[in-house]
């Protein structure tokens, strides 16, 4: 064998090495994050994910006036719950109207797939919010949401089409977070 033979079977076993090395080094590397919690902030939700996701069709909410509130799974409307408090909610309620309201209109064309429920007292200025539904008192609604009592304030919940809450945003979360959250679940379709 000569000298150059040698040299070419070296660079072969190095190319190969090489790329036993990059091929199975980066599925190694890549198992590590996956186990590890690691996840690409785009992939990341801002709210808490409620895991099993809590199942409204069970106890479908009333409206204000009575009616049965429809879910309407084909329409792809997502729905936004605010559960204030029971008794007088006081000054945050029309500060989370607000931030709703700036929330739903942020969505710009896509609006109309997205709903507000407003469960409890109404605050003024609610009648100029079109996407606004508001809700009669139940306490069994109230009970199924996880803490929907909070000392903190208003909590907020993402509703999928179909009934299902799915996240849950505690009180005075930043409404960026809710508004990129929908907007992701949005595109789905």
């Amino acid at each position: 064998m000569t000298a150059s033979d040698s040299a070419r079977t070296l660079r072969g076993r190095l190319i190969l090495i090489a790329l036993f090395v990059l091929f199975f080094g980066s599925a190694l590397g890549a198992g590590l994050l996956r186990f590890s919690g690691w996840m690409p902030a785009g992939l990341k939700n801002h709210g808490e994910l409620l895991d099993p996701p809590v199942d409204l069709r069970v106890r479908p909410p009333q409206l204000a006036d009575g009616q049965a509130y429809a879910w309407n799974p084909e329409s792809r409307t997502w729905r936004i719950l605010a559960v204030v408090p029971a008794a007088e909610c006081g000054a945050e309620c029309p500060e989370v109207l607000e931030r709703l309201d700036k929330v739903w209109r942020l969505f710009g064309h896509n609006a109309d797939q997205v709903e507000i429920l407003w469960l409890g007292a109404t605050p003024e200025g609610a009648d100029a919010m079109p996407a606004l539904r508001a809700l009669r008192e139940d306490a069994g609604l109230r009970a199924a949401l996880p803490r929907s009592v909070d000392p903190a304030g208003v909590p907020l919940y993402v509703v999928d089409p179909h009934g299902f809450v799915i996240l849950r945003y505690a009180p005075h979360a930043d409404p960026v977070g809710l508004r990129a959250d929908v907007a992701k679940l949005l595109k789905l379709r």
